[in-house]
């Protein structure tokens, strides 16, 4: 697979090798395979031969909670009786040219074994109805006011209370959400014009820049063969 440039993403990435190897580095750590997880927000290089696994998990949701009460730096090397197991199942099912359902279940599976045996902290509230509004306003325009206005903050708690909580800036957050929508929708078909403009960016030039700095790779890296063509 070769090498990214080194990159920040919001989401945790869990790294899985299912054939091959792969390295993982930061500006003052490295780790390898089996599996490892990349924290939020840490910028690092992805180094692979074979077949790799990428699971990104929400910071902010149940899940991406209770694994990151388990790391202890921005890699961080996993774990369980069962996961070796899953990650056979899932290469398997790529191979076999499982349909998109199942290999999301598949995924699932890894990414709630590995969160269930840390206990996630509670969410703030606060910070969660500035998520929700978030999430919900993404084809409208958002605003930090409107944002702590749901919170039932002044804007400039929220604007604190919401980098504490998340390691980014409400702006950047809702630039996340934006390239979030890109990919999926270039993933699934769109046009990377068509792409750009539903997720709310200027124009596709400014999402090509957006996703190399996000995740290390033009946003063409995407585009896979339909292996059941």
């Amino acid at each position: 697979m070769g090498q990214t440039d080194f990159h920040t993403h919001h989401a945790i990435q869990i790294t899985l090798a299912l054939e091959g190897g792969f390295a993982l580095r930061t500006a003052d750590a490295c780790e390898a395979g089996p599996a490892v997880a990349v924290a939020s927000d840490a910028s690092h290089i992805f180094q692979a031969t074979g077949l790799a696994a990428f699971l990104f998990v929400e910071p902010e949701s149940p899940a991406g909670r209770a694994l990151a009460a388990g790391f202890t730096g921005a890699l961080n090397p996993l774990g369980t009786p069962a996961l070796s197991g899953h990650m056979a199942a899932l290469a398997a099912g790529f191979r076999a040219s499982c349909d998109e359902a199942a290999l999301i279940g598949l995924g699932q599976t890894i990414i709630d074994d590995l969160a269930g045996s840390h206990a996630a902290p509670a969410p703030d509230p606060r910070v969660a109805a500035m998520l929700a509004y978030a999430e919900a306003g993404l084809d409208t325009a958002l605003s930090l006011p409107g944002a702590a206005s749901a919170a039932c903050l002044s804007p400039s708690r929220a604007r604190h209370l919401f980098a504490e909580q998340t390691g980014l800036p409400f702006k950047t957050y809702i630039l996340w959400l934006r390239i979030s929508r890109a990919v999926e929708l270039y993933a699934s078909g769109a046009s990377l014009t068509d792409a750009a403009h539903e997720a709310g960016f200027a124009d596709s030039a400014h999402l090509s820049r957006t996703f190399r700095r996000t995740f290390g790779l033009p946003a063409a890296a995407l585009r896979v063969n339909d292996r059941a063509a």
